[in-house]
């Protein structure tokens, strides 16, 4: 007699099986739930899980389900896609389930009631209802899960009986260790794990979808994800066609650190034909507001001190999906972006610099190559602050602890001497976990530069390359130190751009700025994304232990032009993009500059001689040329303004008079001028000397300090 044939396991037993057997992390969503459904009246009666699509919600409503079960519960899943949103389709849905009477407590028999709602985000048009009839009709020992994409309504917050009653969730990425044990449980080759972390952020459906293409033996780019995997996640996180600006915003959210009205009105294009400017402007403000509004509420996008900002997957995802679909408009709304943040940057001051400049720095994350020593995840969540007279004890302990007792008294020289020069970083318990020290070598004395190796070192190659001139500021990132850290991935080190842009910003006249870091081979590639190159002939030693310096010369690229050459090199993904054929000027003498302007003069009404000169390669030049590339017409009209300033004195009438006989309106020789303007030679070559150099000193003041003149 054959036995009784056993019940065969349904394909939805042996999925489940497959989940429970990938599920990993959750530990606290896990852990509340169980001490909840081991009390008998628990605390809290209601779990609230909100977080993006592909998430893990689901996954974790699975895992709960599993735990009641275990305790014996009566478990009732509900997904919200499966019904209206109305009590009545609600109930409906329960009574499939257990017995819902018309009135009076809704319960299961003779077992403890956990309801679990999926999608719950769907169910907002009745949310009061949910909370207010629904779940205070179940007995004091039932467990409700809701989980969604949005938070709670303000209906379950304000109500101070709820206090102790819901708890609310916030589901977030898996961390490294989760994330590297999911792969491994679904037989994913290691050798693939960090490349796979780095893609997702952790990020639950992310780490499904490429697993999948992993264990088919797919290729996982090198370079992001595959457009098929990016339109898959974008479906999860958007699950509404936006409009056109719609569009753009999420454009613009991808691209920022934060988003603001403020941004999303430089970045639209508001107003139309036969509108004024005020009802343009009032139009945009509304709808930069409602577009802001509409950013808010996505599931996937987070509230922050500074603005609202997305999951890092989500933004990754975004970023990919408008390269991917519109390569014309990427670069636009790139641009805009950048404009809106640089105005800011030279607008604020301060504290909103720092933030501005943060905001700069973050744009240009995605140049190749940047990643690896930032962490870009928390850019912009600590500030550094100028160094309290208090905080000197500490600041040269952690730089001596770090780099040694010489170091240490370098450091305590500098700080006698510039303690300005020195910005912190404060841990939660408001100490100093982090120093970052940029001294001014043109305001040291001697005796400073020369105790300090690695100041001298810079000094020297200052001076024996391109040396700065009278009035020109050469400036060096003296020490960076974080507590923890030392020169790796940590507030400090993110810290570094954040003070030496200010620094730069700042600073007129500035020349050479350095940078000093241990183990400088590790940054060749990093810093010359900056623009900012090995100069291994600075190369220092102090205690046995090798440092290595890194330059920009701001007179060959002002600041403005090296946010440029920023902008072009992520918009290129290329990191060794140049602009233009010689983005380099000359550095000339005061010498050398007042002897091209003679020769200028002389050549003023010879173009072909002028398009020759010197003068075309200075800075000077370069900035009035804009755009364009300098020329003989564009160095004429710098030669004639200064001659034109000679005009504003009425004591320098004579040596204009000169100057012009000479070379405006020239006579056929210097005797011919002299006699047209009834001097004597000597008198004449003295004026006309005297001209000269004031034309030389004018425009030597621009050269050096810029269009304002001195400051």
């Amino acid at each position: 007699m054959s036995s009784p044939r056993q019940e065969p396991a349904t394909i939805g037993q042996v999925l489940g099986a497959q989940r429970r057997s990938r599920f990993v992390g959750r530990r606290a969503e896990l852990e509340l739930f169980r001490s909840a459904i081991a009390e008998d009246t628990p605390e809290p009666a209601v779990i609230h899980l909100h977080g993006p699509g592909g998430i893990g919600k689901t996954s974790v409503l699975e895992a709960f389900a599993g735990i009641a079960a275990a305790h014996g519960a009566s478990v009732v899943r509900l997904d919200a896609r499966e019904f209206a949103a109305s009590p009545t389709a609600v109930l409906d849905a329960l009574r499939r389930h257990i017995e819902v009477p018309e009135d009076g407590a809704i319960a299961a028999p003779d077992a403890r009631l956990v309801l679990l709602i999926d999608t719950y985000e769907r169910l907002a048009a009745v949310d009061d209802w949910v909370r207010e009839r629904l779940v205070t009709r179940l007995p004091t020992d039932a467990v409700t899960v809701l989980a969604g994409r949005t938070p709670p309504g303000p209906g379950w917050r304000a109500d101070p009986a709820w206090r102790d009653l819901l708890r609310v969730v916030s589901l977030r990425n898996l961390g490294p260790d989760d994330s590297r044990d999911y792969l491994a449980a679904c037989g994913v080759d290691s050798t693939l794990h960090e490349r796979l972390i780095d893609l997702t952020h952790g990020h639950p459906l992310g780490l499904s979808l490429c697993t999948d293409v992993a264990v088919r033996g797919g290729e996982i780019g090198s370079d992001g994800l595959h457009p098929d995997l990016v339109a898959d996640l974008v479906r999860s996180f958007v699950d509404v066609v936006p409009d056109a600006h719609q569009r753009i915003v999420l454009a613009v959210c991808a691209q920022a650190r934060v988003t603001t009205e403020a941004l999303l009105r430089a970045v639209l294009e508001f107003g139309g034909k036969g509108q004024s400017d005020a009802d343009a402007a009032g139009d945009g403000t509304a709808q930069a507001h409602e577009l802001f509004s509409w950013l808010h509420g996505l599931s996937f996008v987070e509230v922050g001190p500074d603005g609202v900002f997305p999951h890092e997957l989500a933004r990754d995802v975004l970023d990919a999906d408008l390269r991917w679909r519109d390569a014309a408009e990427y670069p636009r709304i790139f641009r805009r972006v950048a404009d809106h943040i640089r105005d800011r940057v030279r607008a604020v001051q301060g504290r909103e610099q720092q933030r501005a400049i943060s905001d700069l720095k973050f744009l240009f994350r995605n140049i190749p190559g940047v990643l690896s020593p930032v962490d870009w995840e928390a850019w912009g969540q600590h500030h550094p602050q100028p160094a309290d007279p208090d905080d000197g004890e500490a600041v040269l302990a952690l730089i001596a602890a770090a780099e040694g007792e010489q170091a240490g008294q370098i450091a305590a020289r500098w700080w006698a001497a510039q303690p300005e020069g020195f910005s912190v970083l404060r841990g939660d318990d408001d100490r100093v976990r982090g120093v970052v020290c940029l001294v001014d070598l043109s305001a040291a004395d001697a005796e400073d530069r020369e105790a300090d190796p690695g100041a001298a070192a810079v000094w020297e190659h200052a001076h024996t390359q391109r040396p700065p001139r009278a009035g020109e500021v050469v400036t060096q990132t003296r020490f960076i130190v974080d507590r923890d850290a030392y020169q790796g991935p940590s507030p400090t080190l993110n810290a570094v751009p954040i003070v030496t842009l200010q620094r730069q910003l700042t600073t007129p006249n500035l020349a050479w700025d350095y940078l000093t870091m241990h183990e400088p081979d590790a940054w060749d590639d990093f810093f010359a994304l900056a623009d900012l190159h090995r100069v291994p002939e600075a190369d220092f030693e102090v205690e046995g232990r090798r440092y290595g310096v890194f330059a920009h010369d701001f007179r060959l690229r002002p600041v403005d032009a090296l946010i440029e050459l920023w902008v072009e090199r992520s918009l290129a993904q290329d990191p060794s993009l140049q602009l233009g054929p010689d983005p380099r000027p000359q550095v000339l003498s005061q010498a050398g500059f007042t002897d091209a302007v003679r020769q200028a003069l002389r050549d003023l009404h010879r173009p072909d001689l002028l398009a020759r000169n010197p003068l075309l390669d200075t800075r000077l030049v370069r900035q009035a040329a804009g755009d364009s590339d300098p020329d003989a017409t564009c160095l004429a009209g710098l030669v004639s303004e200064a001659i034109d300033a000679l005009r504003q004195h009425p004591r320098d009438d004579k040596l204009l008079r000169a100057v012009e006989a000479t070379y405006l309106t020239p006579a056929p020789t210097q005797e011919a001028a002299a006699a047209r303007l009834g001097l004597p030679f000597s008198t004449y070559r003295r004026h006309l000397t005297q001209g000269t150099e004031r034309i030389a000193a004018w425009l030597w003041e621009r050269e050096v300090y810029g269009p304002g003149g001195p400051r």
